[in-house]
């Protein structure tokens, strides 16, 4: 099995995230080629700071995909709170008329979606784990 492989001082790694978010009760927001642009370079800034590669950005009307990879550092949860209010803040400052298209101002839903992702399928890991029980030393 061949991994492409991330390393630290005491550490090699692969992680990768897939990350949904959700506008607040899903309203078609996300319908301006401009604003679009806006947020996938606001995300990729966000990132930098957190050490974060964006491996790909993609928006629906009413959400957006993003894969991502990180050390094993990171604190997932503040980096999504941070990718959350930096972009809502900004957006609408930046779009002041997106307001009208908004639940009492609320942005982003509080709830997202995310979930760790391989190089390999679920099935193929799993066949790769239990084949290690097979060459157990014999004494």
């Amino acid at each position: 099995m061949q991994y492409n492989l991330d390393h630290r001082s005491h550490s090699v790694y692969s992680l990768h995230y897939h990350f949904v978010q959700c506008i607040k009760y899903r309203r078609k927001v996300l319908c301006n080629s401009l604003l679009i642009d806006f947020l996938k370079t606001k995300i990729h800034n966000i990132s930098k700071t957190y050490d974060v590669e964006v491996l790909s950005i993609e928006c629906d009307k009413d959400h957006f995909h993003m894969i991502f990879t990180s050390k094993p550092t990171l604190d997932i949860p503040k980096y999504i709170n941070t990718l959350k209010t930096i972009t809502s803040r900004e957006i609408r400052k930046e779009f002041p008329g997106i307001k009208s298209l908004l639940w009492e101002d609320t942005f982003w839903s509080r709830s997202y979606f995310i979930a760790t992702t391989g190089q390999v399928t679920l099935d193929i890991l799993k066949k790769y784990v239990e084949s290690q029980n097979e060459s157990n030393c014999e004494s």
